[in-house]
């Protein structure tokens, strides 16, 4: 019973617990009960499991609230909600993987819940690193700062850049250093093929298995822009992975209706850029302007979701033409 409530990172090993229970639980509930079979998923059924992981996160914000005080509730939601939009991006350089390794999307939803696996673990240890480097240099905070500014400015101003998953060079190196199947395999990543030469059976990757590697590193990529916007919210390790993990659980069921629809949130990129504007600058305001107070966290909270929520609603106002001509033909 001393080991539960010993600290870890600051926080309780009970509450780590608790939240990795909440984590297995789910995913197996998924993978073992929900898509037990690979099956094409609608974007009716893809929108009620997204309403489910939404619901299932704002839960356990209420309980970050009442275990660890109102700031931290706070802080939780600003995170989660911060993680969630920048999501949005994921689903179109996803969809761009998919579409080039040619995978039907029944095969799609087994692909991202191993990917989600993965990132579990690497934001774990992204998180980690960046926790032990801010807490013994604060200063790092400042670089962030101006890393998530420079970068919402950039988004601001940057025309639209497209993916050429071709010209990745791990995939360069994994089709030219390992086996690779021509074709799929079912849901499989590796299969047993006869070797060209030889004739003996040899163990060979499936295209499914690049699209896996392919996506973890494009989410490591997306991990550097809401990694660091999240520190600049809260230092708090416990915060910062469960707000990033929570939002991140719930993509692989959303990926299937954004994908349907992510021309239709074009402009919700320009208020991600002031979002990562805002956060950045949150950290020179508070320790220069409000001479070390913190920055009102439901003012961090409202000005968070209010640009995220004006970008959503802005981006489907902008295209409801398009619905409307598509329906006409």
């Amino acid at each position: 019973m001393e080991f539960l409530t010993m600290d870890w990172l600051g926080t309780p090993v009970w509450f780590w617990l608790a939240f990795l229970s909440i984590v297995v639980a789910l995913t197996a509930f998924d993978l073992g009960i929900l898509h037990k079979e690979d099956k094409e998923m609608g974007i009716a059924e893809s929108l009620k499991l997204s309403a489910f992981y939404i619901s299932i996160a704002l839960l356990f914000g209420l309980w970050v609230w009442f275990q660890k005080g109102a700031d931290m509730g706070m802080k939780y939601y600003t995170g989660f909600f911060i993680e969630k939009a920048l999501s949005i991006d994921n689903v179109f350089v996803i969809s761009l993987i998919f579409t080039f390794f040619a995978i039907p999307r029944k095969y799609q939803y087994r692909a991202l819940l191993w990917g989600i696996i993965a990132v579990i673990v690497l934001r774990g240890l992204m998180i980690a690193a960046g926790a032990a480097i801010v807490q013994e240099y604060y200063w790092t905070l400042y670089i962030f700062a101006v890393f998530l500014i420079g970068t919402g400015i950039k988004m601001l101003f940057s025309g639209e850049q497209e993916m050429d998953v071709a010209k990745n060079p791990v995939v360069k190196y994994i089709s030219t250093h390992m086996r690779v199947t021509k074709e799929l395999h079912d849901e499989k990543f590796f299969v047993k093929v006869p070797d060209e030469k030889t004739g003996k059976m040899v163990r060979a990757a499936t295209p499914l298995f690049l699209a896996l590697v392919v996506i973890n590193l494009a989410d490591l990529v997306f991990a550097v822009d809401s990694v660091p916007a999240i520190f600049a919210i809260t230092t708090d390790t416990f915060i910062v992975y469960t707000s990033n993990i929570m939002a991140i659980l719930g993509l692989r069921a959303l990926y299937f209706a954004l994908a349907a629809m992510v021309h239709r949130f074009h402009y919700l990129k320009y208020a991600l850029a002031l979002v990562l504007v805002f956060i950045g600058s949150k950290i020179f305001v508070s320790d220069f302007l409000l001479d070390g107070d913190k920055f009102p966290p439901v003012l961090s909270l409202g000005v968070t979701f209010g640009l995220i929520l004006g970008g959503i609603l802005f981006s489907l106002w902008k295209t409801k033409d398009d619905v409307h001509a598509q329906a006409s033909h």
